[in-house]
């Protein structure tokens, strides 16, 4: 069963994240959803983030799998991260035209202050990219206090 999960940033003063602020004009707005162990995404790129000839920049498929595994962080683990490392495989193109996307991330482990999220991302059913990202986490006061880690919404 899907569960929306709302962005409780939404509500800071200039928020304006590129991956997910629902108020940036220029950034991808992403949502996301909690299924399972799992957090997903369905996004419809717009020609807007071509890299060549209908295929979806490389760099804007890693901002997604990126943002999505800091939902992880966020959702699983109720505090703040930021990404201390990032391995990307891209498979095969993600073409504009065949529309929506689907990534899917899940938590693999925790050691102490560190978390490491595994990352598909999927289009017409097909894997065409993965990463493995490996969060830094804050403790619950630091998150509150230098990230303004809200409550959940």
């Amino acid at each position: 069963m899907k569960k929306e999960i709302l962005n409780p940033y939404r509500k800071i003063e200039g928020y304006n994240c590129f991956g997910c602020s629902p108020n940036n004009p220029f950034g991808l707005r992403l949502s996301f959803f909690e299924e399972g162990d799992e957090i997903v995404l369905e996004w419809e790129p717009s020609k807007n983030y071509v890299g060549w000839d209908n295929i979806l920049h490389g760099g804007i498929q890693a901002t997604i799998m990126d943002e999505i595994a800091s939902w992880v962080v966020f959702t699983k683990l109720q505090t703040a991260g930021v990404t201390r490392e990032m391995n990307v495989k891209y498979r095969k193109p993600v073409l504009i035209s065949d529309g929506k996307i689907t990534c899917r991330a899940k938590l693999l482990e925790v050691n102490r202050s560190f978390a490491r999220i595994e990352v598909k991302l999927y289009s017409k059913e097909i894997l065409k990219a993965e990463a493995v990202c490996n969060y830094y986490v804050f403790d619950e006061a630091e998150a509150k206090e230098r990230f303004f880690y809200p409550e959940k919404d």
